[in-house]
C-alpha cells in the first residue's frame, strides 16, 4: 500500500507504508562514508534518530543534519544517523565543509537496498523521484520505533522539538 507526501504543494506518492511507532523496526543495511555497510543491528542497545531526506546538498536537508548533529547527537546512548541517496563521498564532503562530527551519514543508494520502501519514504513520482522523502524515525534500543514523523511537505524543516523530546524518552 503506497502512501503520499508532497513536494511545494503537488501530491507525491511514496513507495512502501510509513513506519509508525510501536512496530519493531525493519532491517536495513546502508553504506557509510568509507563504503562500507551499516546495519540496523550494528545500532543495537542504542537510541538510533534517522534523519531522512532527499539531499544533503538542498537547504533544508543540510540544515537538518546541522541541526540534529548539534542536539540529538549529544545525547547519551545515541546515534543520529543521517540518510539520503547521496553518493558517500557526497556526504563526506558536506560533513568535512560543514565539521559534522557527532552524525554518520548513510547513503542509500545501492541498487538493491529496500530501505526507502521498507520505512516508506522512498518518492515514485515526481520531480524527485527515487529519492527519499523528508522524515525522522527514533528506534529505541529494544530495537522497537518509537518515534515516527514526515513532514507535510518535503520542502518543510522536521519538528526538531517533537524529535528530541520522543528521543529523550525512548
Amino acid at each position: 500500500m503506497a502512501s503520499q507526501t508532497q513536494f511545494k504543494g503537488t501530491p507525491v506518492n511514496v513507495a512502501g507504508k510509513f513506519v509508525t511507532a510501536g512496530m519493531k523496526a525493519p532491517d536495513f543495511s546502508l553504506t557509510k562514508a568509507d563504503l562500507s555497510r551499516f546495519t540496523l543491528a550494528e545500532g543495537k542497545g542504542k537510541k538510533l534518530l534517522l534523519n531522512i531526506f532527499p539531499s544533503i546538498d538542498t537547504p533544508v536537508c543540510s540544515l537538518s543534519v546541522r541541526k540534529f548533529n548539534e542536539l540529538a547527537a549529544q545525547m547519551k546512548n545515541t546515534l543520529v544517523l543521517c540518510i539520503s541517496k547521496d553518493l558517500p563521498f557526497a556526504q563526506s564532503r558536506f560533513c568535512a565543509a560543514e565539521g559534522i562530527k557527532n552524525a554518520m551519514t548513510l547513503s542509500d543508494f545501492h541498487y538493491a537496498s529496500t530501505f526507502g520502501k521498507d520505512y516508506g519514504v522512498l518518492m515514485t513520482d515526481g520531480p524527485l523521484s527515487g529519492l527519499l522523502t523528508r522524515s525522522v524515525v527514533i528506534i529505541d534500543a529494544a530495537g522497537k520505533i518509537a518515534y515516527a514523523r514526515t513532514t507535510n511537505d518535503i520542502v518543510d524543516e522536521p519538528d526538531y522539538e517533537a524529535a528530541l523530546k520522543a528521543l529523550a524518552q525512548a
